[in-house]
């Protein structure tokens, strides 16, 4: 059975369960099993792939750079340079389907690698809307923003709210790719250059 680097992702699975030994026996010439969520219909997913509705994930993805990332992370990295990932974001099927990830799990990866940060409540207050933006003003009794509109509430809040009372009142947080994210990106163009691509 294929168990190269197990403990990445997969350390969840049970190696004695009949499905999860079907799914590894698929994944035998690869260079690691892509992540098998806990909530995946296994058996569902096998039958799929035996009539063919459902791919592998593609053996280039399960290829390990230098930096002992896959090429699933840098298509996160790439998601969060548009500037429009939070925490909140949902994490689209592709990762664990396509690039054989954990979502969740890479960013916290990206982020220990120093590819990517989580931001500030202050730096993350544009992806409030107006509402929420007037909302944590009403609590505080900041007065005069009525009338305003987004850039402007922004502003004021940031000139009369510290980042203890923003972080109390809202838990969304964006995320910024740093310059070495930048520059992983740089160095492997062709994992984007594949990704279908959409407007995020």
């Amino acid at each position: 059975m294929n168990t190269t680097n197990i403990e990445k992702q997969n350390s969840h699975l049970d190696l004695q369960d009949q499905a999860v030994q079907d799914i590894f026996a698929l994944y035998q010439d690869y260079p690691e099993v892509p992540y098998i969520s806990k909530k995946r219909d296994k058996e569902g997913w096998l039958n799929a792939v035996r009539i063919g509705s459902e791919q592998l994930v593609p053996k280039r993805n399960m290829i390990r750079f230098e930096e002992d990332i896959l090429p699933g992370h840098l298509i996160l990295l790439w998601r969060i340079q548009f500037g429009t990932f939070t925490n909140d974001s949902v994490y689209p099927k592709y990762f664990e389907y396509n690039y054989g990830i954990n979502g969740r799990q890479a960013l916290d990866e990206v982020i220990e690698k120093g590819y990517a940060v989580e931001l500030s409540a202050t730096d993350s207050l544009d992806h409030l809307n107006a509402a929420g933006l007037k909302a944590i003003l009403k609590h505080y009794e900041v007065a005069g923003y009525s009338k305003m509109k987004k850039p402007e509430l922004m502003e004021l809040a940031k000139q009369e709210l510290s980042e203890a009372q923003l972080a109390s009142q809202f838990p969304l947080r964006g995320y910024l790719i740093t310059p070495a994210g930048e520059a992983i990106l740089a160095k492997y163009p062709e994992v984007v250059d594949r990704h279908p691509k959409k407007k995020y």
